[in-house]
């Protein structure tokens, strides 16, 4: 048998005048048993359609099934179904798309065009490396993608295009590209190598302030390979390859209008084991929900009020001066604000409500630092004090006039075991109400007694500040939660 083969849902398909190669016809594929074995076979899908559940959609599920290598996957089938899903692939290629079809150009007055892509191969050559890069996100043989200007320009849609419908004019560079795209060595899955299970660690290289450090990160890839694990950094760009990985850790700040957001959801439907899963994300990053959710356990904690427009006028009634707002879903200090007397009240409420409906007002209790316990699937790994920034109220100090600079202040790490207690069973209980993935409580030890501020999913992992006490077996610790979780899937 070749070692390539191409499908076809009817004979015509595959014209008079094209090259004699090894086509067959798509329900032989499917039904002749000399086609279900062979595991090097290539095999090229160029059926009429590939909706679900349709011939084409068959072809491709099936030669997966035979461990055949096949394009196009059916992962890029679903992928390519739906705009929603495939808006992550594509967001990243909208500056390159910019970048040329921006300049300048003599009588091009166009707001939008669509473009063909053969095998990765198109025929203006401003767009070849463009062109590439979309047949490597979604390696489908016939692409065609629509570009539309709003401002600025961008891809709108990509879809497949089927050989069936080509113009004698297609046809030519569709010939061109195949015999291109048959003289090279297909590319191979990536290999497992000996490693039990794939970890892919979500990071941005641009955060400002990241969850983890870069030295923190590779220490989580070291701890991988002494655990059996392949542990892989990846980034936005890689959305589409999350499914050839066994398992998420984000280590990314989250948000549910965030992309993170979207990863996380994405891995659970792929049945990976992720952390934090998305119903952790949605919890902790809503101080709202997070402040129902802790009262209504009686978890103690400062002084609450949810101000809407219509009570804000009698929330200094309630909580006195200085009053600490926030926004819902902010992060690393961001968001908080204190406010002296009704003025600022009244004003920096005002800005906030052009953001959210709601806003939290909280009693303002100063401490020299807050507690953190970083807890993993119930269990304490590390508790840190974080001293507040040099003569400013917070940990984090979003200087005005620096962009995006910001000073913090220093942080001390203990045994758990050598925490005060009463600050350890606070943080496990409010920390259980989310769930069994990695989180960070945030507490206050004051003179009336310890209050939970607040429950982050992702918490900071850096390298010198709360792996300063278990050092790489903190890492080690996070690796074999993975696995442990992994083996349960597989009932180990």
């Amino acid at each position: 048998m070749a070692d390539h083969i191409i499908l076809v849902e009817n004979p015509t398909d595959w014209k008079n005048h094209f090259p004699k190669l090894p086509v067959v016809a798509a329900k032989d594929y499917l039904a002749k048993p000399e086609y279900s074995t062979g595991r090097s076979q290539r095999v090229l899908n160029l059926c009429r359609s590939y909706r679900y559940l349709s011939v084409g959609y068959y072809c491709s599920l099936l030669a997966e099934a035979r461990h055949h290598r096949v394009i196009p996957s059916v992962r890029t089938l679903n992928d390519l179904s739906r705009k929603s899903i495939y808006s992550l692939d594509i967001e990243d290629l909208d500056d390159h798309v910019q970048q040329v079809l921006g300049k300048p150009r003599s009588g091009f007055t166009a707001t939008a065009f669509e473009l063909d892509i053969f095998f990765g191969q198109c025929v203006a050559k401003e767009l070849q490396e463009l062109a590439r890069q979309l047949f490597d996100a979604f390696r489908s043989p016939l692409l065609r993608v629509e570009f539309r200007r709003q401002g600025k320009w961008r891809i709108d849609t990509v879809k497949a295009l089927h050989l069936h419908s080509l113009s004698a004019e297609q046809d030519e560079m569709f010939l061109s590209a195949l015999t291109t795209y048959l003289s090279r060595r297909w590319r191979q899955p990536r290999a497992r190598s000996n490693y039990r299970y794939d970890l892919a660690v979500l990071h941005n290289p641009k955060e400002d302030m990241p969850p983890s450090n870069p030295k923190a990160l590779q220490y989580f890839v070291k701890a991988g390979r002494e655990c059996s694990v392949n542990v892989e950094l990846i980034e936005k760009k890689d959305y589409g390859r999350l499914a050839e990985f066994d398992a998420l850790f984000i280590r990314e700040t989250t948000g549910i209008d965030h992309y993170t957001y979207q990863f996380a959801k994405k891995a659970e439907s792929e049945g990976m084991v992720v952390i934090d899963d998305p119903d952790s994300i949605l919890k902790c990053t809503n101080k709202v929900y997070l402040d129902e959710l802790l009262r209504t356990h009686r978890v103690r904690t400062p002084k609450t009020v949810i101000v809407r427009r219509d009570n804000l006028e009698r929330v200094d009634s309630e909580i006195p001066y200085p009053i600490v707002l926030k926004i819902p879903d902010g992060s690393f200090s961001r968001g908080v604000f204190k406010v002296n007397d009704r003025a600022e009240l009244l004003d920096m409420a005002g800005k906030l409500f052009k953001s959210s409906d709601l806003l939290l007002a909280q009693e303002f209790l100063y401490t020299e630092f807050d507690w953190r316990v970083g807890i993993l699937n119930k269990v304490p790994l590390f508790v840190c004090q974080y001293f507040m920034s040099k003569e400013h109220w917070q940990i984090y100090h979003h200087e005005p006039g620096k962009g995006r600079g910001f000073r913090e202040g220093e942080a001390k790490t203990f045994r758990v075991e050598n925490a005060p207690e009463i600050v350890v069973k606070n943080a496990m209980k409010a920390a259980n109400l989310i769930g069994n993935g990695f989180y960070g409580v945030d507490l206050k030890q004051t003179a009336k007694g310890v209050v939970v501020i607040e429950v982050n999913d992702n918490p900071n992992l850096d390298h010198g500040i709360e792996d300063l006490v278990l050092k790489e077996e903190l890492y080690r610790r996070i690796v074999e939660d993975f696995v442990w979780r992994l083996d349960r899937k597989k009932g180990k």
